[in-house]
């Protein structure tokens, strides 16, 4: 398993790294996006799609739970999931996404993907606290509807490679 620690200084940058990232991706790849509301898996899954030159916009598959962009390229397609709602491998694995022709990303997938694949990529992103939300630590009357959860603020993304193939390739992830 590799591991690397990195921070992205903004939103900006966060859509770069993706864009970036999108580079050593190939058919059969999985990558797993951990983190809070707003802490940028959405932002960095539409770098991916630029990088990767795919038809359609890139957003959050919430309602839809799964969402295929083409290649423009002649690239494999890219699948991106948002697996909030789901609450097995097996709902998963009812949403028939072919991971072995496809770059897949799955947003909130963190156990969910157990058995799918030997090998996959798995990111977490850590955001700071916001003021309101530490406010909220300490005052139980605090307002969610204060919770700003798209500061503009570093992120630290860890990045943790399971597998052959992730092993292999340490050396180069972004």
């Amino acid at each position: 398993m590799a591991e690397r620690v990195r921070t992205i200084a903004d939103a900006v940058a966060m859509h770069r790294f993706g864009v970036i990232l999108a580079g050593i991706l190939q058919a059969g790849d999985l990558v797993v996006l951990t983190g809070p509301l707003g802490a940028g898996k959405t932002t960095l899954t539409r770098g991916l799609g630029e990088g990767l030159q795919v038809r359609g916009a890139v957003t959050s598959p919430t309602f839809v739970l799964a969402r295929t962009h083409p290649s423009l390229v002649g690239g494999p397609p890219f699948v991106h999931v948002d697996a909030y709602r789901l609450g097995s491998a097996m709902e998963l694995d009812d949403l028939d996404i072919d991971f072995a022709r496809s770059i897949v990303v799955v947003e909130w997938g963190r156990g969910l993907l157990d058995g799918i694949t030997e090998s996959w990529l798995d990111i977490e992103i850590e955001r700071p606290q916001g003021r309101a939300e530490a406010a909220r630590e300490t005052d139980a009357a605090a307002s969610v509807l204060d919770l700003d959860h798209d500061l503009d603020e570093p992120r630290t993304l860890t990045l943790t490679g399971h597998g052959q193939r992730w092993a292999r390739l340490a050396d180069s992830m972004p």
